[in-house]
């Protein structure tokens, strides 16, 4: 890349806690963070946010009046971003833009509006001001009495890693110096679940770990939905107080043969990934925090698309979406969380039920990959 792009603050909301202490101190346990909740009729495991992160959105609702009626996928990314905002020392004097997408959007409003419409025959007065996708930046835009450009997209699961590609892509022009990026999902509703059981991907596991993302020998598919957002804070130039350095961007999109298909090699994977590391020796890639949602083809399409990249001598491997599930659009950017994660601790997290992968040496760079329906793939290099 031709300059160089500082990520001065990263925040999140997830199963995982709303704390960079809480959420180290939780990937460096084996627990996964499933519980099971009623939805589409039956008891289904999902990963939904623990108590303490759930009061924060409380407390977010009650704050404003206005605040009352947004779904929590609105919620998700303001409560992210006013803490990252204020962790990279950000101020309402700053001109900054804002890239957040979702994969659905308000899922759990359009449920019930469109369940209340059933009912009633009436659609109730704010059913589509409250619904619509760009209504996730223009909130935190309002939260965050921000002066920038607003931006909303859905390109599914890669949603979060392609607002870092238009964050980059902003402050390279030279059109802002300043981009905060991301993805917020709150999927666990009723149609939602029932749409993946629909596709068959959806985990009915009652073992241990009920996610069986990158075990390529599983037999079945163990998707499991998980909820919350993730923010960070892009800056252009090298800052004082970064935390890590984008060093390449990469993308590419599949030729469908149908509205999910990925080819057996990945090739859209293999393409995004060989673009983040065009100047960038190999060896040097430490560790890549994969996809894998804990499909059969999904997970074993990535790792083969990795072996064409890297040949033999693969970089560490993992994901985090046996801990935390699958949450679409937000799911990149918690990849990249955990990426910064294992640089600043200089600690790899595994896949407690993988092979074990001895780190040999110190956790410089990670490079993250996310693909979405329609094999629209991203890959991001950091660098501390």
């Amino acid at each position: 890349m031709s300059q160089t792009i500082s990520i001065t603050a990263i925040a999140s909301i997830s199963p995982l806690g709303n704390t960079p202490e809480e959420i180290w101190k939780n990937y460096r346990n084996e627990n996964h963070c499933f519980t099971k909740l009623d939805l589409d009729c039956k008891k289904t495991f999902v990963a939904a946010l623990d108590t303490n992160s759930e009061q924060v959105i409380s407390e977010l609702r009650e704050s404003d009046n206005k605040y009352k009626s947004l779904d929590k996928s609105v919620l998700y990314a303001m409560a992210a971003s006013r803490k990252a905002m204020r962790n990279a020392g950000w101020t309402q004097n700053d001109v900054f833009g804002i890239n957040i997408g979702s994969s659905r959007g308000a899922t759990d409003l359009f449920e019930k509006h469109y369940r209340d419409y059933l009912e009633t025959g009436k659609a109730h007065t704010l059913a589509s001001p409250t619904t619509t996708l760009g209504n996730i930046s223009s909130w935190v835009s309002h939260d965050l009495q921000s002066s920038g450009p607003e931006i909303s997209h859905s390109i599914t699961c890669s949603t979060a890693l392609h607002a870092v590609l238009n964050g980059v892509a902003w402050l390279r022009s030279g059109m802002a110096d300043k981009f905060l990026v991301g993805g917020s999902e709150a999927p666990l509703t009723d149609f939602t679940i029932a749409q993946m059981r629909a596709l068959k991907i959806y985990s009915n596991s009652e073992e241990t770990y009920p996610n069986r993302a990158l075990d390529l020998e599983k037999k079945q598919s163990t998707m499991i939905l998980g909820e919350g957002a993730g923010v960070c804070c892009l800056e252009i130039g090298a800052t004082e107080n970064a935390l890590a350095y984008i060093e390449g961007i990469g993308y590419a999109t599949e030729v469908l043969e149908h509205n999910i298909s990925i080819s057996a090699e990945a090739t859209c994977f293999q393409k995004s990934m060989k673009m983040a590391l065009q100047n960038t020796d190999l060896s040097e890639v430490d560790v890549i925090v994969m996809h894998a949602p804990g499909t059969i083809k999904g997970d074993l399409t990535e790792y083969r698309a990795i072996e064409k990249v890297f040949g033999e001598t693969l970089p560490l491997l993992t994901t985090n979406k046996w801990k935390i599930g699958h949450t679409f659009g937000a799911s990149g950017i918690l990849s990249m969380e955990l990426a910064m994660m294992m640089m600043q601790h200089n600690t790899f997290i595994g896949v407690p039920y993988a092979e074990a992968q001895l780190q040999t040496k110190p956790i410089r760079k990670v490079l993250i990959n996310a693909v979405g329906f329609g094999g629209n793939a991203v890959s991001v290099l950091l660098s501390l």
